[in-house]
Parts: structure tokens; sequence; C-alpha cells
């Protein structure tokens, strides 16, 4: 089962599953939408690093995310970033989310100054 965490509680959920109390496995927002989304708005990252693979790329690279990073999977509400993190689970990655919402949740609940699309 993936977890779905909103954008309010993704510290708490990557702090969950650090699995290194150094932080050395920084945690990954895997950001799926399109190129153009992304010029739309934009999460900065704060504590994880954000990566910019369009859903349709994901397959193809797949060998820039690691199994031993929490990841958790945004797109513009929730159901590619779903999608992919299903894929991910099913490529053998165990700390996996999806954040409900997507980026239309960040902006509405998170942070303010994301544009909305």
């Amino acid at each position: 089962m993936i977890d779905q965490v909103l954008p309010s509680a993704l510290t708490e959920w990557f702090a969950a599953q650090s699995e290194d109390p150094q932080g050395a496995a920084i945690p990954v927002l895997l950001d799926v939408r399109e190129p153009w989304e992304w010029a739309q708005a934009s999460v900065q990252p704060a504590g994880f690093e954000l990566l910019t693979i369009s859903m349709g790329q994901v397959r193809e690279q797949l060998a820039q995310l690691s199994p031993d990073r929490p990841i958790a999977c945004l797109c513009h509400h929730g159901v590619r970033s779903q999608r992919v993190a299903q894929f991910l689970v099913q490529q053998g990655f165990e700390r996996v989310a999806n954040v409900t919402g997507g980026i239309e949740a960040w902006s509405a609940e998170h942070d303010a100054s994301i544009p909305r699309y």
C-alpha cells in the first residue's frame, strides 16, 4: 500500500522514513508533471531534493532514483503521481508516498505563493 501524504505532513513523513540518523539519505520529492507545468508552478526544496521527471520518462530515467531514499511523488492533483508511486513499488522501492492533492493542495494548504493553474 502506498502512503497518501498531505503536503503539510510531508516533512513528518520524510522524517519517519529516515533510516539514517545522520541524514545522508536525503529524501526526494519526485515531480512527475510535464515541463510546461513546472514552468507554471514549482515547489521550492526544503529538507529534500526536488527531482523533475515527467511521468512518461520515469521508466527510462529510473536509474536516477535510489531505492535507498524515501521518495514522495507529486503531480497536479495526485493521479499521475499515484501511478508513478505504484510503478516504483513494483520496481522494488519500499519508501514511497503519493502527495495527496498534488501541487494544487500544496498551494492551497502549504505554500500560497505557488500559483494554481
